[in-house]
């Protein structure tokens, strides 16, 4: 098992996303795409995988692809971006994806913004 996915813990395959969302599989892709949602291979199998934690209610968590974004624009992968937000962080109390889930979204965005510098 890679850092990652022992990080992380719950993984959803994209099907699974799209039944969730309610969407077909061909939008979790373009949300990919978009950056709206970051996937990497897990498992024996090699499936590309969305961490359970970014689906809340039904949804997408509200403040994930801006982070997202800008992690990416601060050239992370999707990996290395996953591994920065299910890092625990001390100064945060928690998770960086912990708090985008509970609202606290410009502290976290901060953060990552920091990070392209």
């Amino acid at each position: 098992m890679s850092n990652v996915e022992s990080l992380v813990g719950e993984w959803l395959p994209l099907p699974d996303v799209a039944g969730i969302l309610n969407i077909p599989i061909t939008r979790v892709h373009s949300l990919i795409d978009e950056r709206a949602l970051a996937a990497v291979r897990i498992g024996e199998r090699n499936i590309r995988s969305v961490p359970a934690a970014f689906i809340q209610d039904g949804h997408i968590v509200d403040s994930l692809k801006g982070t997202i974004v800008v992690l990416a624009d601060a050239g992370y992968s999707d990996e290395d971006l996953i591994v920065w937000l299910f890092t625990e962080d001390e100064s945060l109390r928690g998770r960086p994806i912990d708090a985008l889930r509970e609202g606290r979204k410009t502290e976290i965005r901060r953060r990552a913004q920091t990070l392209a510098w």
